[in-house]
């Protein structure tokens, strides 16, 4: 039996090594491609996701209740939970923001206050020097919830609705007329209403803002009436 001996020849193993180079090549460009493709998912993914976290105006529907911009704000002079008498009237020179909510029994309006004082300074870039909080409950119910709460911003009480009345805040929400809704109402340096926002009526009821977009919308409406 005549055994073959023979060695290669140097074109077989020449072209092997080009077909290797190919597939080598071939597999380098798939990874190139696979990374490419994730690396712009990830793009994507962070632009979306950017996107969703950034606030718009208008994603959240609102009515604008009366009295409404350029109408002088009706008189407050209620309890606090600082414990002094809250007057509007005394602050002439600064602009203040109303938060009226419906108490104790809504967990998504102190949530509100909490998230409002996280970002404070983005209403501070628009020109709010105060924020106050006003719902329809007794001084001791809403002094125990805000000591629990940890929330500084003063909440006054309005046990008698007589400024919701005066505001027409108690007609924007899900509890009927004896509670507030949720309405931001902005009191110019002037005591003109500069801004409003009720969120808290049909059909979606809502008690909750992140604050971007309440920032966006507070900036539109100020935007649109200095137009």
């Amino acid at each position: 039996m005549r055994v073959n001996t023979r060695k290669a020849s140097p074109r077989r193993s020449s072209g092997a090594r080009k077909a290797t180079k190919s597939a080598l090549s071939r597999v380098a460009k798939i990874g190139i491609v696979v990374v490419t493709a994730v690396a712009a998912l990830g793009v994507i993914f962070f632009a979306v996701s950017r996107g969703a976290n950034t606030g718009a105006a208008g994603r959240y529907p609102f009515q604008v209740g009366q009295p409404g911009f350029g109408q002088a704000a009706p008189e407050i002079k209620l309890p606090s939970t600082d414990g002094t008498i809250f007057d509007l009237a005394r602050m002439k020179g600064q602009s203040v923001l109303l938060y009226f909510q419906e108490g104790v029994g809504c967990q998504p309006c102190w949530d509100q206050i909490k998230d409002i004082e996280a970002h404070r300074d983005q209403l501070a870039a628009l020109g709010v020097d105060k924020i106050v909080s006003i719902t329809t409950q007794t001084p001791d119910v809403i002094k125990q919830k805000a000591q629990l709460e940890g929330i500084s911003t003063p909440v006054l009480s309005d046990p008698n609705l007589d400024v919701s009345h005066a505001y027409q805040a108690n007609l924007h929400g899900m509890m009927g007329t004896s509670m507030d809704g949720h309405s931001f109402v902005l009191v110019g340096k002037d005591g003109i209403i500069k801004w409003r926002a009720d969120y808290g009526g049909a059909p979606k009821y809502t008690m909750y803002v992140p604050v971007s977009n309440l920032v966006a919308d507070l900036r539109a409406g100020l935007k649109g009436a200095s137009a």
